[in-house]
């Protein structure tokens, strides 16, 4: 069997395989078995609206009404969600039948994965860095993993996916400065790792900005995420106006999957960024669903409606999309 997609995918997918005389092009049909979409709601002034349950938001893909099939806040379990909107916790039937709920832990809290620009750009300000990391990931949640990557030209696992923060902080420690900025091939090695792994994730990318040793370009990177729901949170250390090329970059790598980009040149405001960022993951919200029957096998557009914001005060932040894997 033949398999046409940009990445892995986060999206559980499966196709059916039509028999084409031959001589004639192939047919591709798309079957997504489930989505995971995580996504922030903030009121007018920029406050976290927290406490939301199912019945105050509407999911439409391609302006389909969704279904819910499990909801959950913050780093706190997930549970069942019934047609009427009510929850429930989730029985252990239930959990068989989701990619990843037969593992207790799956769906709970945020598999956080850091990538650390250790190129020779970094040189000046990386024991700085070193440390604002190192508090990131101290204060992260317990139920969090983590998972800590540098890069230079080439990417080093330094610390696997765990629970056990003090090891992600123990890899950090050993990371060197070297070679030149392969960012975008770092990244997309990431991505692949995160695909792997069931529940909630998001990529955390520290770096001064220029990348000047990629193979890949940095919208296929961004597409592999936006498909995986993966979201791309950037902290830069150069000024926004001092290198516009990554900035803009940047940008649209953080808002096409549901991230942030910061621009931090001094240390203050690098963890300042970065408890910006853990203060995200508490306050966000994780749902699932099961898309309806639709014939769009490119790009579909997923929106969140609010039910319950009479003022239309909230601002919800999400990725807008994905594009479901094809299969011959």
């Amino acid at each position: 069997m033949l398999t046409s997609r940009r990445g892995f995918l986060g999206l559980t997918a499966a196709g059916t395989l039509l028999h084409a005389q031959e001589g004639q092009r192939p047919i591709f049909r798309v079957k997504v078995d489930m989505v995971v979409l995580s996504f922030q709601v903030t009121d007018n002034k920029g406050h976290y609206v927290n406490g939301l349950k199912p019945t105050d938001f509407r999911i439409y893909e391609d302006g389909i009404l969704q279904q819910v099939a499990t909801f959950a806040e913050g780093a706190k379990a997930p549970l069942a969600v019934s047609a009427d909107g009510s929850t429930h916790p989730m029985l252990e039937g239930q959990k068989d039948a989701l990619p990843g709920m037969d593992r207790p832990d799956a769906f709970v809290g945020t598999n956080v994965f850091v990538l650390f620009d250790t190129s020779n750009f970094m040189y000046k300000g990386f024991v700085y860095a070193e440390d604002a990391i190192a508090d990131f990931v101290r204060g992260l949640d317990r139920a969090d993993s983590v998972a800590l990557y540098t890069f230079s030209r080439n990417l080093s696992r330094a610390a696997p996916l765990t629970h056990e923060h003090s090891e992600a902080i123990a890899g950090l420690r050993k990371s060197v400065a070297g070679d030149d900025t392969a960012l975008y091939n770092a990244l997309l090695l990431a991505l692949r790792d995160a695909a792997k792994v069931p529940g909630r994730k998001v990529i955390i990318v520290f770096s001064n900005g220029p990348d000047n040793a990629s193979m890949v370009a940095p919208d296929d990177v961004r597409a592999v995420a936006e498909d995986e729901g993966i979201p791309i949170y950037v902290i830069s250390t150069t000024e926004v106006n001092k290198d516009p090329v990554s900035s803009n970059v940047f940008k649209r790598l953080s808002q096409r999957t549901g991230g942030k980009a910061y621009w931090a040149k001094t240390w203050q405001k690098q963890v300042e960024a970065f408890e910006d960022i853990r203060e995200d993951l508490g306050n966000s919200y994780t749902v699932t669903y099961y898309p309806k029957a639709n014939p769009n096998e490119g790009f579909r557009k997923i929106s969140i409606e609010p039910v319950n914001d009479p003022g239309k005060k909230w601002r919800i932040r999400s990725r807008p999309g994905y594009r479901p894997s094809r299969t011959l």
